[in-house]
């Protein structure tokens, strides 16, 4: 489990919500893979010891967080991100990311990440629909022709790098979901967050309020507050009609099972994913 923050990004998150991302991401593959062994890295960190590609061999799959983190900027946070994302590929073990993991990815293959030229997504990715590339694609097994996920970015994948299959994406952000191969290595990605309950998405929304206000999704912190409590009601009370008639989401969003349909189907796609040298 690589966290693609920093540490000052990690101690903000624990304030908003008691862990960290890839202390959430771990506790969400444990629910999903009870008994499994998960390590987690800090790449951005300059106090880290790189992770070589030996390193890595040794792990069934890599799993990269969402940050604050902008994939664009030359800083040596990002750059020992990206250099762990390249030793991830030459490695040739399994990967996914969400959010600024899919970026680092982008940007580790040779593709390019930018600031969105209009505005954020917050809270819900809305009206997700696959492309041709993505229908029958395992990624997305059991998704409907159309959902909804949580997420908040301001930033999104501006091109794809060579050995990339856009799957799915939607009026805001063109690129949701994707597969890239590159060097000996298979990612696959989204732009949103499977990994996240509800209520995490919430306490993001609280934390960015002053963005939201910005990128003009709302006009007040009592707009936001007001979003947020309903997505805290339906964390408490997903199966509650009221609920998600307020937010306009159906199971897709709702169930907790539905929303990590992209983890199960990686988790599950692994074996078949595995290009490591035997």
């Amino acid at each position: 489990m690589a966290e693609s923050g920093t540490s000052e990004d990690r101690a903000n998150r624990r304030d908003d919500v008691g862990k960290s991302s890839g202390e959430t991401y771990a506790a969400t593959l444990e629910q999903l893979m009870p008994g499994c062994q998960i390590d987690i890295v800090r790449p951005s960190d300059d106090t880290s010891t790189p992770v070589s590609v030996a390193d890595i061999v040794r792990y069934d799959s890599v799993f990269i967080t969402g940050s604050p983190m902008h994939v664009y900027n030359d800083t040596p946070p990002v750059q020992r991100q990206i250099e762990f994302m390249q030793a991830v590929f030459k490695s040739g073990v399994p990967s996914f990311g969400s959010c600024a993991g899919l970026q680092i990815a982008v940007a580790a293959a040779g593709g390019r990440v930018r600031k969105m030229p209009e505005r954020l997504e917050a809270g819900i990715s809305r009206g997700l629909v696959r492309t041709s590339a993505g229908e029958g694609h395992a990624l997305l097994a059991g998704r409907p022709a159309v959902w909804d996920a949580p997420a908040l970015h301001g930033d999104e994948v501006e091109k794809l790098p060579e050995g990339a299959i856009l799957l799915a994406g939607n009026r805001i952000t063109p690129v949701q979901a994707v597969e890239i191969r590159h060097e000996r290595g298979i990612f696959w990605g989204v732009q949103y967050h499977p990994e996240l309950a509800i209520g995490e998405i919430a306490a993001a929304l609280r934390r960015e309020a002053d963005a939201l206000i910005d990128a003009g999704l709302v006009i007040t912190c009592s707009d936001v507050n007001e979003v947020a409590d309903s997505l805290d009601r339906l964390h408490r009370e997903p199966d509650s009609r009221s609920a998600r008639w307020r937010l306009g989401v159906d199971d897709q969003f709702a169930s907790e099972e539905k929303r990590r349909t992209e983890l199960l189907n990686f988790i599950e796609a692994i074996p078949a994913l595995d290009c490591r040298e035997r």
